[in-house]
Formats: C-alpha cells, sequence, structure tokens
C-alpha cells in the first residue's frame, strides 16, 4: 500500500467527503488545505442536468468577473488595417495578419487568446485543426470574433473568462488566485453562479446544478451547497 504523505493527510482529515459547504466554509478549508509554494489559482466546477449532444442545451459564454481571475493572459489580434492599431493601443501582446498565421501554421503558440475580426475568420478557419482541439479557434458567442478589438482586449486583460459545457456537462470556471481576500473571491464566484444559473435552458426539467465543486491548484475538491 502506498504511504500517505503527511501534507495528502492534513488535507484528507479537513475534508468530509460526505459533507457540502457554504462556499465561504469551503474557502476557509481550501486555505487550511493548501500547501504548495505557489500561488494556486482557485477553480469551481458544474455538473449541470444537460445533455449537450442538443443544441438547445449546449451552454457557452464569456464574462468579465468583477475582480479578474490574478492571471496574465497573452492575447493575439488577427485583424488586418487601421485595425492594427487599435488592437495594439489596446495592449494586445501580439498584432497581425495571414504572416502571424503562417507562423502558427508553422507551431507558434506564445498566446493564450486569439481576437480576430470578422474579416479573417476565413483564413483562420484553415488553422481549424489546429486551433480547435487547443480551444483557441475565436467565437462570437465569447466575444472575440468582433469588429471592436480594443474592448475584446480590454476586457480579457481585466479579467474575462470563458465557460462552455463539455460532453459530460460539466463547466470549470477559474475565480480568482488563493492570495484574493475571501471577499473577492465569492464576489466573483456570485457572478459566475447568477451567470450560469441564468443560462439554463428551458429544455432543462428538474434541478438545473446537479453538483458544485470548489478546488484549488494541487488542493483537495469541496462540494459546495447548491443555492435553490
Amino acid at each position: 500500500m502506498a504511504k500517505i504523505s503527511k501534507n495528502r493527510k492534513k488535507v484528507l482529515e479537513l475534508v468530509d467527503r460526505t459533507q457540502s459547504y457554504p462556499v465561504q466554509d469551503a474557502l476557509k478549508i481550501a486555505r487550511e488545505a493548501n500547501f504548495v509554494k505557489f500561488d494556486p489559482a482557485v477553480e469551481v466546477s458544474f455538473f449541470l442536468n444537460v445533455d449537450p449532444r442538443h443544441a438547445d442545451q449546449q451552454i457557452r459564454g464569456a464574462m468579465v468577473l468583477p475582480n479578474g481571475t490574478g492571471r496574465s493572459q497573452k492575447v493575439l489580434v488577427v485583424t488586418q488595417g487601421a485595425k492594427e492599431q487599435e488592437a495594439k493601443d489596446a495592449g494586445a501582446d501580439f498584432v497581425g495578419g495571414k504572416e502571424i498565421l503562417e507562423d502558427i501554421q508553422k507551431g507558434w503558440f506564445e498566446f493564450d487568446v486569439i481576437v480576430a475580426t470578422p474579416d479573417m475568420m476565413g483564413e483562420l478557419g484553415k488553422l481549424g485543426r489546429v486551433l480547435g482541439p487547443k480551444g483557441l479557434m475565436p467565437n462570437p458567442k465569447t466575444g472575440t470574433v468582433t469588429m471592436d478589438v480594443a474592448k475584446a482586449v480590454e476586457e480579457i486583460k481585466k479579467g474575462k473568462v470563458e465557460y462552455r459545457v463539455d460532453k459530460d456537462g460539466n463547466i470549470n470556471v477559474m475565480i480568482g488566485k488563493l492570495s484574493f481576500t475571501d471577499e473577492a473571491l465569492q464576489e466573483n464566484y456570485k457572478a459566475i453562479h447568477d451567470t450560469i444559473v441564468k443560462a439554463r435552458p428551458a429544455a432543462v426539467k428538474g434541478a438545473f446544478i446537479k453538483n458544485l465543486v470548489l478546488s484549488t491548484s494541487m488542493g483537495p475538491g469541496i462540494k459546495l451547497n447548491i443555492e435553490r
């Protein structure tokens, strides 16, 4: 039998797997259970009563968290003409047109998010097999295909998060870093929770949220109370 480390034993003692907790209590446990030397991300996982195989039950979107995520993201804007300067002025890390797409085709991926103007989507579409599996393809639903590139870049830099239900009905969203105050994390949690609840498909019968879990990088999963 594998020996349980002292840190792992501490974590197991702190979390009661049979219980669910108010978010403020879950954050307290997450802090006590943290043993990593870096500032871990805090995530919330929603297990939803949806069937993503049906188009009307696919949930996807993006929002700017009230207190950001604490994570710095490098933004690539794919555009041309006057929009290039607009993107640079807004703080985009990389800006370019067809030439930068050629770099991606060759294996360049020093960015986290792509924003594109609609006129460039034809060219970007050719890289679907490369960008799609990495979750990097821009999409109008998340505000990353737009003529207002300045607004898109600014929102991403402020702490915009994307959410999308996977094939099993899960949505995982980062709500900040453990170094955030409890108040900031709770405010971010409430914002994404309310957004997901409002996205409930009309076809869903019964409880919409089946399970809620808060976790940190390399930390335990802590069940949250499901608000009715």
